[in-house]
């Protein structure tokens, strides 16, 4: 018992409807299929998605504590707010976590992590590509996933798990708005490519003060400007 306190066990069947409803839901409200401020009635959810009171009600304990969803008051829980003040405000946490995390990665990072960063480029390269050859949901979902590796792969040699686990976190609130900027074709995808080219060379010399600009302009397209 005391095992299994401290170090888990398997994931129970609920564990993974939760997941699951978690999964559609967080994929709803980055295609803007549930819209900001949004009431979210645990009847319609449970509806549109299945699941039980008690599995709905876990799923958005979960998705609010990702800042995807927002209790109210005695009243349930609604879609949180997308205005740019908002996004303002998710990049401006996401560049102060992942501009730490890639300095003390070039500072700690090894060989393997270098790897890394150079696969997760080839990566966000191909899905490049496939999404604008077939720009669809499900390469537009794969595009984000293969952007998120990028940053995850960055800040991995970081060697502190709750700031990636925070880079993760506010990455994923700022998942719908990067998806708009695709849908309404307002990614430039060449200078992005180009931008990243120099990030892979700044990287491999750890020139820091370059790396930290690059990734500054990164994060900073997210706004659309």
């Amino acid at each position: 018992m005391v095992g299994k306190l401290l170090f888990g066990g398997r994931k129970s069947e609920d564990d993974t409807v939760v997941e699951m409803l978690a999964s559609a839901i967080r994929r709803d409200i980055s295609f803007g299929v549930l819209h900001p401020d949004q009431k979210l009635k645990l009847a319609d959810l449970r509806q549109s998605y299945g699941g039980s009171n008690h599995s709905m009600r876990e799923t958005l304990r979960i998705l609010s504590s990702e800042g995807m969803v927002e209790a109210i008051s005695q009243r349930g829980f609604r879609v949180t707010s997308a205005t740019e003040d908002d996004l303002r405000d998710i990049l401006l946490v996401r560049l102060e976590v992942e501009k730490l995390g890639l300095k003390r990665s070039l500072e700690r990072g090894d060989v393997a992590w270098e790897g890394r960063v150079i696969a997760a480029l080839h990566a966000v390269s191909r899905a490049d590509t496939v999404v604008q050859d077939n720009p669809d949901d499900v390469t537009a979902l794969e595009w984000d996933e293969a952007c998120r590796d990028l940053s995850m792969a960055l800040i991995s040699a970081s060697g502190s798990p709750r700031l990636m686990d925070m880079a993760a976190q506010f990455y994923g609130q700022s998942r719908r708005f990067r998806l708009a900027l695709l849908r309404e074709g307002r990614i430039d995808f060449a200078t992005r490519a180009s931008r990243r080219a120099l990030l892979q060379t700044a990287v491999i010399a750890r020139e820091e003060q370059s790396a930290l600009e690059i990734l500054e302009e990164e994060i900073g397209a997210d706004l659309g400007t």
